[in-house]
């Protein structure tokens, strides 16, 4: 066998540099959401904060299809390159970028002429209603644009350019940023400032992308005249529902966390779990990295049936994911104070009540890690139903039954409390699934079994 950058022997000082530059994507990419959030908290106000909030489903739900079509589409795609199918890749390839920006038009049409009952069915408050108004009015007209950049994410990398996606990407992060200082700053444009920026953000990716595959000859895909395939099409949907579903539960639970802060503490409240979101943002993506560095590897040892090598990962896998869960859980106790600072002032509202729930939210540390690497391992095992019922039962199953049952009971703990008793109920499943899947996969020795 030729050697490879994976068939090398993985100790764990090498699994984690192997990993590294994918820990540092990740968490470099969440950093874009906090600093937008940052500038409208301190240029406009939390209440224009927590109006941005209340319309974030709206968004999910935009990037769970474009979602659904990349990663759908770029399995059938890559198969069919795979397969010498060159022609009907290409022909599939432009079928669905096509499509997604058909949908992406639709989504703005639809969006825009019922934007104002839909705000409301999302529990908008009169004090916010105007401020989401505009944000998500400005932010629809984008829809085009964010459908494309979802898409060209996925299949810059089924192309073999990951290097060019992953630029294009951060170009689109960094002008969000500097449009967002412009806007908002000198230019006092507020919250639509807010939204131009991050539409000219998602604007970057979708042009580049556009040009590259237009011009492009050299590479394996381009866009070439097509035959919109029905069966193809539905087999896209399918095969990017997974995906599809961990977004959908992002906007179903952010709509939650909405009304039940709103009801208990108001636009302050709303304002105060935005913040806290963001928080979850920066530590989970330090574990999604991780899972993701790190997958590659355990998917080649396993086809390569080295149980030696592929218990050693696992053992490294499960120490590493250990320790960073204290350390995050130790490191988010001590920043959250000056963190916090930076989007509203220590005598305020939000940060009284910020930092009156966010030790128990906290706790979600502990747990979080082991979930998301639990879920990301049966994946590379190629064991998509697995995967995916840890990743239902964590994210939706558990939080949206914790965010129902536990105020009832805690009263405003309760909802403080939703997150971290939805990440040990899902530790439970994660737990199960890895025992089970030991004597299956050989990740793990049976002794005793």
């Amino acid at each position: 066998m030729r050697e490879t950058a994976l068939s090398r022997q993985f100790g764990t000082a090498a699994l984690l540099r192997f990993a590294l530059p994918n820990i540092a994507m990740m968490v470099f990419l969440s950093l874009y959401t906090i600093v937008d959030g940052i500038f409208i908290s301190r240029y406009v106000g939390t209440l224009a904060l927590s109006a941005v909030n209340m319309s974030y489903p709206l968004n999910s739900l935009e990037m769970a299809l474009g979602i659904m079509l990349g990663t759908g589409g770029s399995a059938i795609i890559a198969r069919e390159l795979g397969e010498g199918k060159e022609r009907r890749a290409r022909g599939d390839f432009t079928a669905v970028v096509a499509v997604s920006l058909v949908l992406g038009i639709l989504c703005m049409a639809a969006g825009l002429v019922f934007l104002d009952p839909l705000l409301r069915l999302l529990g908008t408050s009169d004090a916010q209603f105007q401020l989401c108004r505009t944000y998500t009015q400005v932010l629809l007209c984008f829809s085009p644009a964010l459908f494309l950049q979802t898409v060209f994410q996925v299949l810059f990398v089924t192309a073999g350019r990951p290097g060019l996606g992953l630029g294009v990407t951060v170009a689109g992060g960094v002008a969000n940023v500097v449009l967002d200082m412009l806007f908002m700053g000198p230019l006092g444009l507020g919250v639509a400032g807010a939204a131009v920026a991050t539409g000219i953000g998602y604007c970057i990716p979708a042009v580049a992308g556009t040009v590259y595959f237009f011009k492009n000859r050299t590479g394996a895909l381009w866009f070439t005249p097509f035959r919109l395939r029905w069966r193809m099409l539905l087999q896209t949907c399918w095969n990017g529902s997974s995906e599809m579903v961990s977004n959908v539960a992002n906007a179903v639970t952010t709509f939650l966390f909405n009304v039940l802060f709103l009801a208990y503490w108001g636009e302050d409240g709303v304002a105060s779990i935005t913040i806290v979101m963001y928080f979850q943002f920066v530590f989970s993506a330090m574990y999604l990295g991780f899972s993701m560095g790190v997958a590659p590897v355990v998917s080649f040892k396993y086809g390569a049936q080295d149980r030696e090598q592929l218990q050693k990962i696992f053992r490294s896998c499960g120490i590493f994911i250990l320790l960073c869960s204290g350390a995050m859980y130790l490191l988010s106790r001590i920043v959250i104070g000056p963190c916090l600072s930076v989007f509203t002032d220590p005598g305020s509202r939000v940060y009284a009540i910020t930092m009156e729930g966010f030790p128990i939210y906290a706790a979600a540390f502990w747990f979080m890690g082991a979930n998301i690497f639990a879920s990301s391992l049966f994946t590379a095992l190629s064991d998509g139903a697995v995967s995916a019922a840890i990743s239902f039962a964590r994210t939706f199953l558990f939080l949206v039954s914790m965010l129902l049952i536990l105020p009832q009971w805690l009263g405003a703990w309760g909802i403080w409390l939703a997150v971290p008793a939805a990440e040990a109920l899902g530790l439970v499943v994660s737990a199960a699934f890895i025992l089970w899947g030991r004597r299956k996969y050989g990740y793990a020795p049976c002794r005793g079994v």
